[in-house]
């Protein structure tokens, strides 16, 4: 009997194609902008909390302290300036700090970061190689997963980097790198880089400026990173470390929590605005399937009147338009669900976010299924009416009304 009641309830539905397919647009219109936005927020914050894992503070030159965090940890900014390599060993002795991983930008291959560092780095963010080995020299570099995969590198090529953090720049066509391992995926920031010895930047860049011995000594001596993630002994470090290198040294210290924090509050406003206009959408479908449904139980009074006649119960009756109502909650919630999954992976496309935060792509998070639930909530609360006047119709009553 019930199967019979919810394909009777399919056949109800589609009995007036405009005006369900008008109910299924605009519902699928709101449950695709709230999927679109809950996989933004899922993606993002499953980014930033494996980015920034570990890493209590940034140490680099003065500006913006967002930007140093963009830049350090995410590798999405410019840097802010360079910073003397002396003061990197001057933290490092630091009582406070437990750990400090110095990077050094500069150069890109067809726009991905080739960044200098050490192989605390890579065990930094728990990274292994899948391929080969890690470097053991200066000119050798491991790739990540995404930059393996989308510029098709295998262990043993060689290749020369581009001057500047974006595709484009001068080549050091004197300078060629050779691939010694490729990193295995490990959704991180790692994914996306192009990891090499700190002296091997130092190289190129000395080696391209340097007019004689005793210039390339002079550079030696002054040389510089372009930021530092600081790890710290103890948590109590946080009330006087940063504190500390703002204000006596040329440096600036920046907390990820505290800029990430100012980050999602200024996406926020924008995320609000895409959520109030979901809200509407949905409250505009679900008038317009109370008002579709409420059309129903009068047009079809003959039809009802016919259903009772056979002894079909008026919970039967009520049950074929929630049916009805829960068929199109769910049609709605199927095509909303794959149209913010599409939305998602063309804008990461588009802005080559999978390049950055790993956003893009088809990602299933636990909080997808709230989707059907708001779906078929929202046009079962629609039906309600409707169904408690189909069920409170008497058998005289629709056959005089006909």
């Amino acid at each position: 009997m019930i199967f019979k009641t919810i394909a009777l309830s399919w056949r109800y539905l589609w009995s007036r194609p405009l005006g369900a397919v008008l109910n299924v647009l605009l519902l699928s219109l709101g449950l695709a902008s709230i999927t679109f936005l809950l996989l933004l927020s899922v993606q993002i914050d499953k980014a930033f909390e494996k980015d920034l894992a570990g890493i209590d503070v940034v140490v680099g030159a003065k500006g913006s302290p967002m930007q140093l965090i963009l830049c350090g940890v995410f590798h999405i900014d410019v840097p802010t300036g360079n910073i003397p390599l002396k003061a990197i060993k001057v933290l490092q002795a630091n009582p406070l700090v437990d750990s400090v991983i110095p990077l050094s930008l500069g150069d890109n291959l067809q726009g991905f970061r080739i960044v200098g560092t050490s192989h605390e780095y890579i065990d930094h963010f728990g990274g292994h190689v899948a391929q080969g080995q890690l470097w053991n020299a200066p000119m050798q570099v491991v790739v990540g997963a995404s930059v393996a995969r989308k510029l098709g590198i295998q262990t043993g090529q060689t290749f020369v980097g581009s001057h500047g953090l974006s595709a484009g720049g001068h080549l050091h066509g004197d300078h060629p790198y050779t691939v010694v391992g490729i990193l295995a995926p490990s959704a991180t920031v790692l994914d996306r880089l192009i990891v090499t010895d700190t002296a091997s930047v130092w190289k190129v860049h000395e080696d391209y400026t340097a007019v004689d011995d005793e210039d390339r000594k002079i550079m030696e001596d002054e040389r510089e990173v372009t930021l530092a993630l600081v790890h710290y002994k103890t948590p109590l470090a946080a009330m006087s470390f940063p504190r500390m290198i703002n204000t006596t040294t040329e440096m600036q210290a920046a907390a990820p929590a505290v800029e990430i924090s100012r980050l999602l509050h200024m996406l926020g406003i924008g995320t609000d605005v895409l959520r109030a206009f979901a809200g509407v959408l949905l409250l505009t479908a679900g008038l317009s399937v109370f008002i579709a449904l409420w059309n129903a139980v009068r047009e079809r009074r003959g039809d009802l009147a016919l259903l009772r006649m056979l002894g079909a119960p008026p919970g039967r009756i009520a049950g074929l338009l929630l049916g009805e109502a829960l068929w199109l909650g769910l049609v709605s919630a199927v095509l909303g669900i794959a149209a913010g999954q599409a939305l998602t992976a063309l804008i990461g496309w588009l802005l080559s976010l999978d390049n950055s935060l790993l956003i893009g792509g088809l990602v299933w998070p636990l909080e997808l299924l709230w989707v059907p639930v708001l779906a078929c909530a929202v046009s079962l609360a629609a039906a309600l009416l409707p169904a408690m006047g189909a069920y409170r119709v008497h058998v005289l009553e629709l056959l005089q009304s006909r």
